[in-house]
This record gives C-alpha cells, sequence and structure tokens, in this order.
C-alpha cells in the first residue's frame, strides 16, 4: 500500500475532492483526519473509512480561523502520533462571484479567507508537525483558473487559486531540504457539487465544455489518484509543481514561451 504507516490530513473532507481522497488514502494505509466545517459531511467520510476497516477521525474546522488551524493539526498528532501529508483542499466558489466591477468586497473576502488564508494557516501550523515526522508531503489545491484565467467571470476564485500556486513555490523552495514536498494540484473542470451549483444553467456547462480537449468534465476521484501520487514516495523528487490534472485545457490555450 502507498501510504502505509502514514498519517493524512485533508481538508474540506467531507464531500467532492476531500472524501474521495480521504477513502482513497485510507484504502492505501494512511489513518486520516477528515477535518471540515460541515460536521454531518465529515462524518459520514469517517464512517465510509471505518466501514472499509481503516482508521480515521473527524475534526470541525474553518481553515480561515487560526485557532481551528492549530486544533486539526494537534488531532492528528495526539490521535494517530504524528502528521506526514497535509492535502489543503478545503475551498469555497461563491455563487455571486464575478468580473472586479460586479463582484462584492465581502465575497472577495471570504473567498480569499477560505481558499489562500486557509492554505497560508494549514501550513503555518502544519509544517512544524511535519518537521517532528522527520518530512512529508504538503499539497495545495489550486485550480487551471489560475494558469489560465475563468471563461465564466469568477474573480475572487481565480485570484485566490493564484495566491495558492504563489505560496507553494515559495514553501517548496524554502522547505526542500528539511525532506518537506509541497505541491499545488490543479483541477479542471469537474462534475462537483461545487461546480455544477456555480455553472448552474446549461450555457455555462457549455461554455466550460467546449474548452476541454477530453470533452467532458473531470471527477473527484480522479483528482484524488493524483493527490495520492502526490502524497506518496511516487513522487519523492516532485516538489514545486503545478499539477495539472484538467483533460487538456491548459495544453490548448496556454501559449509556450
Amino acid at each position: 500500500m502507498r501510504l502505509d504507516g502514514k498519517v493524512a490530513l485533508i481538508t474540506g473532507a467531507g464531500s467532492g475532492i476531500g472524501r474521495e481522497s480521504a477513502v482513497l488514502f485510507a484504502a492505501e494505509g494512511a489513518s486520516v483526519v477528515v477535518a471540515d466545517i460541515e460536521d454531518l459531511g465529515g462524518q459520514e467520510t469517517v464512517a465510509a473509512i471505518e466501514k472499509s476497516g481503516g482508521r480515521a477521525v473527524f475534526v470541525h474546522a474553518d481553515v480561515a480561523k487560526a485557532a481551528d488551524a492549530a486544533k486539526m493539526i494537534d488531532a492528528a498528532e495526539q490521535t494517530f502520533g504524528k502528521l506526514n501529508v497535509l492535502f489543503n483542499n478545503a475551498g469555497i466558489m461563491h455563487g455571486k462571484d464575478d468580473d472586479a466591477v460586479s463582484t462584492d468586497e465581502a465575497i472577495w473576502d471570504l473567498t480569499m479567507n477560505v481558499n489562500a488564508k486557509g492554505v497560508f494557516l494549514g501550513c503555518k501550523y502544519g509544517i512544524p508537525a511535519i518537521r517532528r515526522a522527520g518530512g512529508g508531503s504538503i499539497i495545495n489545491t489550486a485550480s487551471f483558473v489560475a494558469v489560465l484565467g475563468a471563461a465564466t467571470p469568477q474573480v475572487a476564485y481565480t485570484a485566490s487559486k493564484g495566491a495558492v500556486l504563489a505560496l507553494t513555490r515559495e514553501l517548496a523552495v524554502v522547505h526542500a531540504r528539511e525532506s518537506i514536498r509541497v505541491n499545488a494540484l490543479c483541477p479542471g473542470p469537474l462534475r462537483t457539487e461545487l461546480l455544477m451549483k456555480f455553472l448552474d444553467t446549461d450555457a455555462k456547462k457549455q461554455r466550460r465544455l467546449v474548452h476541454i480537449p477530453m470533452g467532458r468534465f473531470g471527477t473527484a476521484a480522479e483528482i484524488a489518484r493524483a493527490a495520492l501520487f502526490l502524497a506518496s514516495d511516487d513522487s519523492s523528487f516532485v516538489t514545486g509543481t503545478e499539477f495539472l490534472v484538467d483533460g487538456g485545457i491548459t495544453a490548448a490555450y496556454v501559449t509556450p514561451e
């Protein structure tokens, strides 16, 4: 098993990519800390893991709050004795996020607090724990829109994910000699509840689909398998990357330098 003996903490693990990753990581041998602001979803993820014979614990956490970020890291060490893998996956995509003119300041602040500050706080409290474990892997969920920009305007989301990319690069360089790898996982458009709520009309969905060379939305399970690679020792020489899992969308639209 690729994560045998490892302890992984996954934020936003009550649904979507986070839940798929938590279940997969547990199946690959990890003990999993399931962190989410939604108690029911988080507890359901734990139940699914335990039903399959895995080990997991739920921690209620608002990743935008320092006290909650510290609490979830403490839970990993107190429950399972260490932390090897930190997957900063929690994020929001607000329905009223639009272009710069139309987006309210409150939507901007909320999105940046969860998507960017939440990653910062996870790393702030998680890195010392990973040091104590002798090294490990940090995975930060960014997005293809941080590389391309979004066809359907979502300025706060796009900016927040750009911040995640920049933060990931710096942390990767700073901590490389400590055996701490830091990578940004950049999903393309996915058929998840989060995106489908944002693309709430057939026209919006088609506007995204037309740009994807593979001609379909990805799935949370496909992103979870990419996260597993970054979490495991299979990616032992991989750090500071923008790991794009996007059905070819950036290949089609990014101009080579």
